[in-house]
């Protein structure tokens, strides 16, 4: 095998270690956000959990428009009813998996002894 042709070509572009940026800042409060320095990280992550139920509202809407147009007939695709059903639940069960890690850390910080 002649490797003459890849001789001159360096690869070190190629393989680059990923750097990991935090969008904390270190500045006298370490819970503000860069992007909008008026927001703590706890609104960032109420925000975040708000559009997480929505998103799971929007596909449950989503599945349900689907079953009722399969049901009259304007839709004969079964696929699309069970892919909608399907992101439906996924959807649904990440928002519950959510809740609960929330509440369980939530229940172990009141039970800590001060």
């Amino acid at each position: 095998m002649d490797s003459s042709a890849i001789s001159g070509v360096s690869f070190d572009s190629w393989f680059k270690t990923p750097t990991i940026s935090s969008s904390l800042t270190d500045e006298e409060d370490s819970l503000l956000v860069n992007s909008n320095k008026d927001r703590s990280a706890f609104a960032t992550l109420f925000d975040s959990a708000v559009n997480m139920v929505q998103e799971a509202n929007a596909y449950s809407n989503a599945a349900e428009e689907e079953e009722i147009k399969y049901a009259m007939g304007e839709s004969d695709s079964i696929h699309d009813l069970q892919i909608a059903q399907q992101k439906a639940n996924i959807s649904l069960q990440y928002t519950v998996a959510v809740r609960d890690a929330f509440m369980s850390a939530y229940k172990e910080i009141m039970n800590l002894q001060i």
